[in-house]
């Protein structure tokens, strides 16, 4: 009997050099006390707080970022109140008054007849690796913001148009409000590039480009380049008399730009034609019906001798 003592004395001893060289912190709660039995001593290296400090789930609580609380408390309550097998993440205090990423692995004890003996788990700290996914989610925001973004004129392209043209169409369908469209177009500009060369068109287009960013002045109003010298501005609850103006506005930021066109035959100066349409969508419009209606109206002010409205 003595033999067998000593040797699962020398078994446990063993378990716990094993637990607590480990980088996991383990612990053991009783359920019906919901106080720690035990917690290993790597939690002050990684917290700062003794092991005997964490005498009930409440230290535990405690210890945690307020905007996690909540939810992870309740979370891991109710899964062990279900004998589920569970794990959360949550930022936990030091004693120096720091957070630590916590991922905290817990394992659900049943007694015989099946009911919650005690909660047992390991504390892993994941802060270096929830370092690196914050620093993946700000990459991949800064790819999303690069592919709806012309590269030469540093305004949004025409896919960022598709998706915001869904959006403002489905906003103004369901709050029967008038959606306005612009299309421009830069007149004569292959003569442009023919003349200056493509590095001013370029600087033409950058030109264009912020000057007509000036006009789009509400939050929701969107400017985008549509294609080669092709503007879009998609005005929101904006009746065909505001639209008009706006348009308006976008001719005499562009004349005062004055950006000189010699072989331009309407002007001396750059000129743009427009294309204007505004709709309350019902269920019975189709969005690229509209847009198309639209693109015909600019290639009708181009018809009647551009640098007009139509």
């Amino acid at each position: 009997m003595t033999i067998i003592n000593q040797d699962m004395e020398t078994d446990a001893t063993v378990y716990k050099t094993l637990l607590e060289s480990t980088k996991a912190i383990p612990w053991q709660i009783d359920w019906s006390t919901l106080k720690f039995s035990y917690i290993g001593p790597q939690i002050e290296r990684l917290l700062g707080w003794s092991p005997s400090s964490w005498v009930s789930v409440e230290d535990w609580a405690s210890r945690m970022h307020p905007e996690d609380r909540a939810w992870v408390v309740d979370f891991c309550v109710a899964q062990s109140k279900a004998g589920t097998d569970h794990e959360a993440d949550y930022r936990a205090l030091t004693k120096a008054g720091d957070y630590v990423w916590i991922r905290d692995v817990v394992h659900v004890v049943r007694n015989e007849q099946g009911e919650v003996e005690s909660l047992i788990g390991f504390m892993f700290d994941i802060s270096e690796r929830k370092t690196t996914e914050e620093k993946l989610i700000v990459l991949q925001r800064e790819l999303e913001e690069l592919s709806f973004k012309d590269g030469l004129t540093g305004i949004p392209n025409r896919r960022k148009f598709d998706s915001i043209m869904d959006e403002e169409w489905a906003n103004a369908s369901r709050n029967h409000q008038p959606l306005s469209l612009i299309m421009l177009d830069i007149d004569y500009f292959e003569q442009y590039n023919d003349h200056y060369g493509h590095i001013q068109g370029d600087d033409c287009l950058k030109r264009v480009a912020q000057v007509l960013s000036s006009v789009a002045t509400r939050s929701r109003d969107f400017l985008a380049r549509f294609g080669g010298e092709e503007f879009v501005l998609v005005l929101p609850e904006t009746d065909a008399e505001a639209a008009r103006k706006v348009a308006e506005r976008c001719r005499n930021v562009i004349f005062k730009e004055q950006i000189f066109h010699e072989k331009s035959q309407v002007s001396q100066l750059l000129t743009v034609s427009l294309g204007i349409g505004t709709i309350i969508p019902t269920r019975n419009d189709e969005q690229m019906t509209f847009i198309a209606e639209v693109d015909r109206r600019l290639y009708l002010a181009k018809q009647k001798g551009r640098n007009c409205i139509v």
